[in-house]
């Protein structure tokens, strides 16, 4: 079997904000049409990791490419073209509460197809349907829906441009298991249905094992040594599931281990 091309290359980066260094030296090959998870416990940089992929944090060192190009050396209106090849689906959703659904969903096309706005309506349509809510939602506004809802409607929302890359940050936050396992469903559905490559930030290792195809660890850079890689882990989610460090195994079962007592030092 041919390997797929690489679509998101990260060389050694490195951000830090003051003197708070968040990533160090992270490097990861993402291959087209794949679905990447990258867990990690709060802290450790997972969302400041996808928000430098697409330029909205410029790294102190090293770069991002994008399909071979690197995106610090564009300009910003090419950067914000490119931007329109992502889907963002964001952790709290994002929906602007002064608008009605049918004007959050629209949103990315009035902005960068303003021209085709006889499109517009069935795109929206095709998208609604795909995330499974009916049209009645349409003239509601986001504080009317439920959160697995307003979940359902940012996906609807990232996918109206057709993106190449789906990014999520903590799709299944704040739901309770059923709806999230919708989500999970859709996160699936839609990668078979775009032959999307997904990068997903999560805490929910359920999530990471059946939606993904491979998972990176990411551990806080603040309580490393100088010379450990910030990348604790690389695999599929079943080799996770036999990591040998014990900082991996804890946060794939679910265990505080030493965290209580680190907690408690800090704290002093």
């Amino acid at each position: 079997m041919v390997a797929a091309e690489p679509i998101l290359d990260v060389h050694d980066l490195h951000v830090r904000f003051g003197q708070q260094q968040v990533l160090r030296d992270i490097s990861i090959t993402v291959p087209r049409g794949q679905t990447l998870a990258i867990i990690g416990e709060s802290g450790c940089g997972k969302t400041v990791l996808l928000k430098t992929l697409i330029g909205l944090i410029r790294p102190q060192n090293g770069f991002v490419e994008f399909e071979g190009q690197r995106i610090d050396r564009l300009t910003d209106q090419q950067i914000a073209d490119q931007r329109t090849r992502f889907g963002f689906v964001f952790q709290n959703s994002a929906l602007f509460d002064s608008m009605t659904i049918a004007e959050n969903i629209l949103f990315p096309l009035r902005q960068h197809r303003p021209h085709q706005r006889r499109q517009h309506q069935q795109e929206m349509l095709d998208r609604l349907r795909e995330v499974g809510l009916p049209t009645s939602v349409l003239t509601k506004r986001p504080a009317e829906l439920s959160g697995g809802m307003r979940k359902r409607v940012g996906l609807a929302r990232a996918l109206v441009m057709q993106p190449e890359v789906l990014l999520y940050d903590e799709p299944t936050t704040g739901l309770d298991p059923i709806v999230s396992d919708v989500i999970n469903e859709l996160m699936i559905r839609t990668r078979e249905s775009y032959d999307v490559t997904s990068i997903i930030v999560t805490h929910d290792m359920k999530t990471a094992h059946k939606v993904a195809d491979r998972v990176v660890m990411l551990y806080p850079q603040s309580r490393l040594d100088a010379d450990e890689p910030q990348i604790l882990f690389d695999g599929t989610p079943a080799e996770i599931d036999q990591a040998k460090d014990r900082r991996v195994a804890q946060f794939v079962r679910g265990e505080a281990g030493d965290r209580l007592m680190e907690m408690r030092e800090a704290a002093n």
